[in-house]
Order: structure tokens, then sequence, then C-alpha cells
């Protein structure tokens, strides 16, 4: 029987990453509108505040990771109240080096790395509903060792450079969605194959009445 998760993993299929280095200090804020592509961010050093919409406000701490695998729009900032910059992640230019939101010159409170990738499949908008909208990890080690695979490989263009991306960030997804108990579980859905390669997500009540193998 085939691991679901890797099943849908498969059905996503992630590439391209985009990433870059982050500091804040002082009195610091930014808000990114509405993106729509699965983002992610951890957190190397210090901490910081993030507000997504839609969900309650988190304090992040160094060693913790986030998936939002569709990217509403949100505030990250530090703990001063502050009037944040606001930033269209989808006219964004490729940084050179560390970007640095506050104060100039001054020793960071916080230093992260942040990203986004791509689903290249066709159905992705409708499996990308069935997760939750942010995933939040906290002391995992492997995902720390794994972003910072991201961040060395992302920073250099070395032959096979596209190739080794996307399967650090096929290995991300699974490790974030791992952190959620029995994840196909909690999501209420099954993945069905219909026998000739094809699968389809759906609910357990409707799995039991198909004449076809659960994957």
């Amino acid at each position: 029987m085939t691991d679901p998760l890797s099943e849908v993993i498969a059905l996503l299929q992630p590439r391209t990453v985009f990433s870059k280095r982050i500091s804040g200090a002082g009195r610091w804020g930014v808000r990114y509108s509405d993106f729509g592509q699965p983002s992610f961010c951890a957190v190397l050093d210090g901490s910081c505040r993030l507000a997504v919409d839609g969900h309650p406000a988190l304090t992040l701490e160094a060693g913790d990771f986030v998936l939002l695998p569709a990217t509403p729009g949100f505030t990250m900032s530090g703990f001063e109240p502050v009037r944040p910059e606001r930033i269209d992640p989808k006219v964004m230019l490729s940084p050179v080096g560390e970007v640095r939101h506050g104060t100039r010159g001054a020793r960071p409170d916080v230093r992260l790395l942040g990203g986004y990738f791509v689903f290249d499949s066709p159905d992705a908008s409708l499996l990308v509903s069935l997760l939750p909208g942010l995933i939040h990890v906290r002391g995992v080690a492997r995902l720390s060792t794994l972003v910072k695979l991201v961040a060395e490989e992302s920073g250099k263009q070395q032959p096979g450079r596209d190739l080794v991306l996307t399967r650090l960030v096929e290995v991300l997804l699974i490790e974030a969605l791992r952190s959620i108990s029995d994840p196909l579980h909690r999501l209420d859905c099954c993945v069905v194959s219909d026998g000739g390669g094809a699968l389809v997500v759906t609910t357990p009540e409707i799995a039991k009445s198909l004449k076809r193998p659960l994957v």
C-alpha cells in the first residue's frame, strides 16, 4: 500500500524556490498582501511576531518553522507598536544579501529565512484547500537542518541547483505535514486510486463506497 502523504506530495509537484535572509532590529514591521503561493519561514535566531489573516497572532522563536500553503496576507514585526511597511510579494525583486527591517547597523533582534515555491499540479488548489491554512512547527531539528540546506543551495549557482532545491522542498513539505498527527485523518480525507495511475482525494465516507483501492 502506497503512503498517502507521499502521494499527496507527488500530486502537488512542488518546484522552484525563492529564498532570502531577513533580519529585524528595533521598531519594525512589514505587511505582505495576499500572495496565493505556498511560502515558508524559519527563525534562525531571536524572536518576532507573526499575524496571519484569519489566525491568532504567534510569537516565533529560534528553531520555529512556519508553512503557509496558500499564503494569505500577514504582518511580521518586532514587539513594539509600529505602522508596518506595506510590501507586495508579487513585485518583489530578488535581494542581494540580507534584507534588514528596522534599525540599520544594530544587532538584529531576529534573523529569518523566508521563501516560497510553486505547485505544478493543475489540481493544486483543490489539494491545498484540504490543508491547514497555517502550519507552525516548533522544536524539530530535522526541519532546521533542511532550511539551512535550502539557504545554502539557493545562494549558489551550481550544476543541478534547481533539481536539488526541488527535492529539498519536497522533503520540507513532508516534514512539515508529518508534524500534523496523522495528517490525512485530521484533514478528514482519503487518497483513492482508480487503478490506472489517477488519484482522488475524498472523504472517508465516500472512499468506503468506491470500489477502488485506497493508496
